[in-house]
């Protein structure tokens, strides 16, 4: 009958459970671990800062070296780059352009735009004083900064920072700073300008236990009499007008205790050597290498003593060159939380993931679109063989399409269990499949009471309508 080969091509053509189920679900899988591990090595990758400093053999250089040792001996989350340079200058124009992160350089120099310090190396303390001339020698005459005009000032250092500063204090203690003579010496030439009888004070900036300052001063004093420090009595002026300097003071004693030089404490100026960086470097990043350099510090002084000069720097806003907001978070405790900084990302993958999850069910949908069809398919053959069941005229007929039919359960339920067909599509198809079970257990009655044909033919079908009777 053209219903039993109907059923036969349907069993046949419904075996296609999707095989693709489990594929899809290791493949989702993959992606999350994908993104999570991608998300792990990014958060817990050490940063590396590139820091200009210079020149070669400076204290500052030995200093960085130091911290960048110290910095990856801990293991934390920064690694330092020292990049060597001639000096300061270089090194603000290479933070400048972007060839290093961070820079080591004196406060009162020109700064590329939009730089904001991150750490305080230390205080260069200015430093001047005047020979008294040697035993039989006529005495100097410069006893005080006032006592400068007209005279010749050794000054340590090239470039135009010292000098411009020194003639900033000449102008603010009442002397012309153009009716004073400046030489300029390198360190390399310390020597030569210790010797020079021309000179009639000498200036020095760095910090008080420089050696080389010490070093300096016992020089002059061997060879032009005992110094006379000068004393800048309107330092807190300058400090007024010019933010970027401050007023100090140098103790009695700083340079030697025997015999004591100076004799007693004296007003001064100073201004701070920083370690600077762009506003634009993350502030993630300066908090962290901030956190750092203070976590290292304590035992970084053990080796090199100036390590211990480290402070940090201003975080008011008005100050002169403002902290880096990294470097403030961390100096004012205001350090964002793990959730403060990884919120927006851990929203992002969570969308992501509910995307991805709403692709994944799509996909799913569209590739068992033929499941769904052919289970509609064997809903509407079943309801075509109720009346087929109704025609049969043999037990074997109606076992046949009993064997179909439940061929086609057998696929309806794995379909469902796959996730390719609804509760709702289920239960329509079981509305259907009871009803056509019944009409096999109806129409077997009717043959099983029906008279057998004359001769041992097949039994005679009975009339539905006699059936019914």
């Amino acid at each position: 009958m053209p219903v039993l080969s109907d059923l036969s091509v349907t069993r046949d053509s419904t075996r296609r459970r999707n095989r693709l189920s489990p594929w899809l679900a290791l493949a989702s899988a993959l992606s999350v671990l994908t993104v999570a591990l991608a998300l792990s090595y990014w958060a817990w990758q050490p940063a590396t800062l590139r820091i200009a400093v210079g020149p070669a053999g400076s204290d500052d250089q030995t200093l960085i070296a130091g911290l960048a040792k110290a910095l990856e001996t801990k293991g934390g989350a920064i690694r330092l780059v020292p990049i060597e340079t001639d000096g300061t200058l270089q090194s603000l124009n290479l933070l400048g352009i972007g060839k290093a992160d961070l820079a080591v350089a004196r406060g009162d120099l020109a700064m590329p735009p939009e730089t904001n310090s991150v750490a305080i190396l230390r205080r260069n303390f200015v430093v001047l004083w005047a020979p008294t001339g040697r035993k039989g020698a006529a005495r100097s005459k410069v006893t005080e900064i006032a006592s400068l005009s007209g005279r010749r000032v050794g000054v340590v250092g090239l470039g135009d920072a010292n000098p411009d500063l020194l003639r900033v204090i000449l102008a603010e203690s009442g002397v012309n700073p153009q009716k004073v003579t400046i030489t300029q010496f390198g360190t390399d030439r310390i020597s030569e300008m210790t010797q020079d009888v021309a000179l009639d004070a000498f200036m020095m900036v760095g910090a008080l236990d420089d050696k080389v300052i010490a070093s300096t001063i016992a020089t002059t004093a061997r060879l032009r009499g005992e110094p006379k420090f000068l004393s800048v009595d309107v330092s807190d002026a300058i400090a007024e007008r010019h933010p970027l300097y401050e007023s100090e003071e140098i103790p009695a004693s700083a340079f030697a205790t025997t015999p004591q030089r100076p004799d007693d404490k004296i007003d001064t100026i100073a201004v701070n050597q920083l370690i600077v960086a762009p506003a634009s470097l993350s502030e993630d990043t300066v908090a962290a290498f901030t956190r750092e350099l203070f976590a290292v510090r304590p035992s970084l002084a053990k080796d090199l003593p100036g390590a211990s000069h480290i402070q940090k720097p201003d975080t008011d806003k008005d100050a002169a060159l403002p902290a880096h907001p990294g470097a403030a978070a961390y100096i004012d405790g205001n350090e964002r939380s793990f959730m403060d900084k990884y919120s927006d990302y851990i929203w992002g993958v969570v969308l992501l993931l509910s995307g991805l999850g709403s692709v994944a069910a799509w996909l799913r949908h569209y590739l068992r679109r033929e499941e769904r069809s052919l289970n509609a398919l064997h809903r509407d053959r079943l309801l075509t063989a109720i009346s087929s069941v109704r025609e049969a005229t043999s037990l074997d007929e109606l076992a046949a399409m009993q064997g179909a039919a439940d061929e086609i359960l057998r696929e309806t339920l794995a379909c469902h269990e796959d996730g390719a067909i609804e509760d709702g599509d289920l239960a329509a198809f079981g509305l259907v499949l009871a009803q056509f079970h019944q009409a096999i257990v109806d129409r077997r009655a009717v043959i099983a009471e029906a008279p057998a044909k004359p001769g041992g033919g097949a039994l005679q079908p009975v009339p539905i309508s006699t059936a019914a009777r």
